[in-house]
């Protein structure tokens, strides 16, 4: 089993910065890609980022591109998300998530969600 926990979301104004971040415990093993997804109230669950394990590919949403950065210390276990010039469609809550294939639309595990607010 696989543990995902997230931290450091918040509420914010707009034009504002978070940084979340993801600790990941349990049979986690090496070589598996981690990410984020959000859903806003009301619409459907959206991706927003992935990393791989070298961390040498990253993708985004197009939604956040140019705004959001994800990375991620190994070391720790630790996936991070970068939030800058954020705006109020950005509110959403935001899971973590781990899975082998970098390009998993359905990754195999999910944190709890953690609550980004932005005020206009």
């Amino acid at each position: 089993q696989v543990f995902l926990v997230e931290s450091g979301g918040g509420l914010v104004q707009a034009g504002g910065s978070l940084r979340l971040s993801c600790a990941a415990s349990g049979r986690t093993g090496s070589g598996y890609a981690m990410g984020w997804f959000r859903q806003a109230p009301g619409k459907e669950r959206e991706f927003v980022a992935a990393i791989s394990w070298s961390s040498r590919s990253t993708r985004y949403g197009d939604s956040v591109k140019g705004r959001f950065t994800i990375s991620r210390d190994n070391s720790k276990n630790t996936v991070y998300l970068q939030m800058n010039s954020l705006k109020p469609e950005d509110t959403a809550v935001y899971y973590c998530t781990l899975d082998i294939n970098y390009y998993s639309n359905y990754p195999t595990y999910w944190g709890q969600g953690t609550q980004v607010t932005v005020s206009s």
